[in-house]
């Protein structure tokens, strides 16, 4: 992990399109502004972690019932 040190206005660059500013410190919290491109999927890690178990459940669901409608396909054979 790469630790760094920024002052308020001061930013990080990542690659040559992704830009990180902070924009503001208050007590415990830092606020930063996030330059990318439009493409480019930002989340709070909190958030990302959400869609990911949400797509794991989907993936299995979908592969459940899959399975259940070819056993009842089978069956009705």
């Amino acid at each position: 992990m790469l630790v760094l040190t920024r002052k308020i206005g001061e930013s990080i660059a990542i690659d040559d399109h992704i830009k990180i500013r902070v924009v503001q410190i208050k007590g415990k919290q830092v606020r930063l502004g996030i330059e990318a491109p439009k493409d480019t999927k930002i989340h709070r890690e909190e958030v990302y972690l959400s869609i990911q178990e949400q797509n794991k459940q989907s993936v299995s669901a979908t592969s459940d019932k899959a399975q259940s409608v070819a056993k009842m396909l089978r069956d009705s054979k």
